[in-house]
């Protein structure tokens, strides 16, 4: 026989005079009903912890934004005082451009999430080798780990081959766990970069000498909104997202990431495996595509205040006022003179009586948009200014803006924030000018 729970009733029976005579029981088996309640109660313990993790991350992400926000404002309204010597001047300056790059990494954080839940996030890819990717992202983080007191090295085995990757995607995944590194690293730590070959992959470790992680947190690490320290006293920042792209990034190059730790105090290694390829003509010293791009795009942004951009007139639209200010002056440090309008119609009327070298756009603006004063330009003859060169400047970033501006008519669509050097070697690019 079984044994099984079960749910007994006994009912007494009487006869005709209300005299007892015996009982009637039933048996019922409740197997599958308290399978069932045991997986009702599973699942209200995982919404609950759900629900407690997105009200510690929404607390968590009101600090971060709040806190870069604070210095930005605070220091804007002293430097408007005009009360401030030289070198409290400059360090006012480090300060909100600091602060500002880091609340764009936690937008540009929170954005590609949204990309990844909604399957919308994709792929440049190409043949590359990853000894260049590694070593720009080490130089990158190198400044961070000098501050700290952290040495950094890095390893790289050039003829490791090739992979097919979105270089600017896998500089994200190394640029993560690089900075992660660093940040949960003590000082007079170390951490280490290292690219060999492993079978048929390429494989990318990072080794730090720091913080370690808890074994019991080891399995959630690659969780969005998951951090091992999520109390209001932590002492490290952050949303908790890096680890989370980085292995979707990861996966969609084909790879795997995983992390090893000993425990608290031990340090932490993570290692990226990537599948190689097999290029027939693979010249180990030839420089590949993105290679040759990347070091034009160092060239050109090398000198911030460089005239690349001497005698090209610019025609500049957005009705926000301090981004006009801002795009106007960032184009005349490199020679352009600029003419400015707030909406559409004052830009296309402007365009058709100064007929311009190119076009900056926003495209979110009051009346008509960017995309309508785009496609009234090309409407227009060729001797009216109908094939003006055009960028779009615009806070609208997802992939699906890029493909709006590019079919209204834009050559060139640029996300803001955009780093004014950069900005005026696009549009120098958009002249032929490099």
């Amino acid at each position: 026989g079984t044994t099984f729970p079960a749910l007994v009733t006994d009912t007494p029976v009487h006869d005709e005079h209300g005299a007892f005579i015996g009982t009637v029981g039933v048996s019922i088996d409740i197997t599958n009903r308290q399978k069932l309640e045991a997986q009702l109660r599973a699942r209200a313990e995982e919404l609950w912890e759900a629900n407690r993790l997105k009200d510690e991350f929404l607390a968590t992400l009101s600090h971060e934004l709040r806190t870069p926000l604070t210095s930005v404002l605070g220091w804007a309204k002293l430097l408007r005082t005009e009360q401030l010597d030289a070198k409290v001047s400059a360090r006012a300056l480090e300060s909100i451009e600091r602060n500002a790059e880091a609340q764009s990494q936690l937008i540009n954080d929170l954005l590609d999430v949204s990309r990844i839940v909604t399957g919308k996030l994709r792929l440049t890819v190409k043949p590359l080798t990853l000894a260049p990717v590694i070593e720009a992202t080490a130089e990158g983080v190198r400044p961070a780990a000098e501050a700290r007191g952290v040495r950094l090295s890095v390893q790289l085995d050039a003829s490791t081959g090739h992979v097919s990757g979105d270089s600017d995607r896998l500089q994200q995944v190394f640029w993560n766990l690089l900075s992660n590194a660093i940040k949960f690293t003590p000082r007079e730590g170390s951490v280490e970069v290292r690219l060999a070959r492993s079978g048929d992959h390429a494989e990318v470790t990072v080794k730090d000498t720091g913080a370690g992680i808890n074994p019991q947190f080891l399995p959630h690490v690659f969780e969005r909104f998951r951090q091992a320290d999520g109390a209001i006293t932590r002492e490290h920042g952050g949303l908790g997202l890096g680890l989370a792209i980085a292995r979707h990034l990861v996966e969609l190059h084909g790879g795997t990431i995983r992390a090893e730790s000993e425990g608290e105090g031990c340090g932490t290694t993570f290692a990226v495996r990537l599948p190689l390829l097999e290029l027939r003509n693979a010249d180990s010293g030839s420089r590949t595509e993105e290679e040759e791009n990347s070091g034009e795009v160092k060239s050109a942004l090398r000198s911030p205040h460089s005239a690349i951009l001497w005698g090209l007139h610019a025609l500049v639209v957005d009705d926000d006022e301090d981004s006009r200010a801002l795009i106007s002056t960032a184009l005349k440090a490199h020679g352009a003179r600029v003419t400015l309008a707030s909406t559409a119609a004052e830009a296309f009327e402007r365009l058709k009586a100064l007929r311009p070298d190119v076009l900056v756009a926003d495209i979110g603006m009051p009346g008509a948009d960017g995309y309508e004063l785009m496609r009234r330009i090309r409407a227009l003859d060729i001797a009216e200014g109908g094939a003006t060169p055009a960028a779009a400047l615009t806070a609208y970033a997802r992939p699906e803006d890029r493909a709006q501006a590019l079919a209204a008519g834009y050559q060139l669509h640029i996300a803001k924030p955009a780093d004014p050097a950069e900005l005026a070697a696009l549009v120098a690019s958009l002249v032929g000018r490099s």
